[in-house]
């Protein structure tokens, strides 16, 4: 796998990988940037949460579950020192359907957090990783 970053202007960068989308990079108006994109930090969040989201869509689609909507917020505590590396990040799924079984999504949850989703267990080594299910019916 790899990628390219390229330096647009100030602290605005744009990357490409091998689907060649490209993904704006930037940081913050108050951090010194000019908000045309995600944050580095913010990316790692979203990518923890879309790799983790991919292996629950598959695992309930194998286990033959139904559902109307499906999201995840994910939330990232800082050190307050450089790095400022995540300490803990907690990841919150929501499911919105008719007779959802809570026991069968948890069990895709943490079969994708703890077997299959490759961002997850890199940044388990480094944060505090926690989640919960949350579901809604309709």
């Amino acid at each position: 796998m790899q990628v390219t970053v390229t330096h647009i202007k100030e602290l605005h960068f744009e990357g490409e990988g091998g689907s060649r989308l490209r993904t704006q990079i930037d940081s913050s108006v108050t951090a010194g940037g000019s908000g045309y994109g995600s944050s580095p930090m913010e990316l790692v969040l979203m990518a923890l949460a879309g790799c983790s989201g991919m292996d629950c869509v598959t695992i309930l689609e194998k286990m033959q579950i139904d559902y109307d909507r499906f999201q995840i917020t994910v939330v990232g505590e800082r050190a307050a020192e450089h790095p400022r590396i995540f300490t803990d990040i907690e990841l919150t799924y929501e499911f919105w359907g008719s007779n959802l079984p809570n026991d069968r999504i948890m069990r895709a949850i943490q079969l994708s957090l703890e077997k299959y989703c490759s961002v997850a267990n890199m940044i388990d080594k480094a944060a505090n990783l926690t989640y919960k299910l949350e579901t809604y019916p309709i």
